[in-house]
């Protein structure tokens, strides 16, 4: 099965689109000469993007590994940032495979239930608890069972 595969380059120091003058009729001749069977430039305000179809992946690799492709890559506009190299069209292109249509509702489908609510708690009229009656004041509790020594 036929793999496209893309080249972005983005705008730099220099143009992206004075990098592609300089090395389109190179990786053009790269690739056809390579094995690729369909090939096409698209240029954007943020730079440019070569598409390339190959057979298989191993064309890709011999494309990719030739001198005349290497150097153009190495003169990208911006090489830190300006590069992109990728399986699949470039851009904005989807996914390889369309995507699957959803299921039909059928009768049998149920819908679910509407949302509750967050209960309301209005914390502000309550009051703390006594301390006697709670065990805290020294009344039967787990505290009044333990005696500490008194300072001298």
């Amino acid at each position: 099965m036929a793999e496209w595969w893309s080249i972005e380059v983005l705008h730099g120091e220099l143009s992206a689109f004075r990098w592609q003058e300089q090395h389109d009729s190179a990786l053009i001749e790269a690739a056809l000469t390579n094995g690729a069977v369909d090939g096409s430039w698209h240029a954007d305000r943020w730079g440019v993007v070569f598409e390339v179809c190959f057979d298989n992946e191993e064309q890709w690799e011999t494309f990719r590994g030739l001198p005349a492709v290497r150097a153009a890559l190495d003169g990208v506009p911006d090489p830190v940032n300006g590069l992109l190299v990728y399986r699949g069209r470039g851009g904005g292109a989807g996914d390889r495979k369309p995507r699957q249509p959803k299921p039909a509702p059928s009768a049998s489908a149920v819908s679910l239930p509407e949302p509750q609510a967050a209960p309301y708690l209005d914390l502000t009229s309550i009051s703390p608890p006594d301390p006697v009656r709670a065990g805290t004041a020294g009344g039967p509790g787990l505290c009044s069972a333990i005696t500490l020594p008194r300072p001298a």
